[in-house]
């Protein structure tokens, strides 16, 4: 793969990432970071993490990330933890998100696990 091909890539990852976060803040996720973890994982581009307040608003998040992504083709590899909606994992292969509860969030605390990446806080402009 050529330098320009694997620069393409990344973006890509990267504006998914983006593209996520936007999503979720559309349904007034809390928290909302996305990590690049291109450095230090070898099994995705970004994390984007975000806190839901109720179980209602996690399945409502992880609906509407799904429903939307998928009006630009953009179909998800794997979810987890949708039946009991206190960690619901969606993998997109090059962007991985994780909609935490936020005793579940606390617990396992993935900023910390994963402290060598670069993080960035994605704010609600509105």
């Amino acid at each position: 793969m050529t330098k320009r091909a694997i620069a393409k890539e990344q973006n890509a990852s990267h504006h998914l990432a983006e593209k996520i976060s936007e999503l979720a803040i559309e349904k007034k996720a809390e928290d909302v970071l996305i990590m690049d973890m291109r450095e230090i994982a070898g099994f995705t581009d970004y994390f984007v993490i975000m806190t839901g307040n109720s179980d209602t608003h996690i399945r409502t998040l992880s609906d509407h990330i799904e429903k939307e992504l998928s009006r630009y083709k953009v179909k998800i590899w794997h979810k987890e933890g949708y039946e009991n909606l206190k960690w619901v994992l969606m993998d997109y292969i090059d962007v991985i998100v994780h909609i935490f509860d936020v005793q579940t969030r606390s617990y396992y605390d993935l900023e910390t696990l994963w402290s060598d990446a670069e993080k960035i806080l994605v704010r609600d402009d509105a």
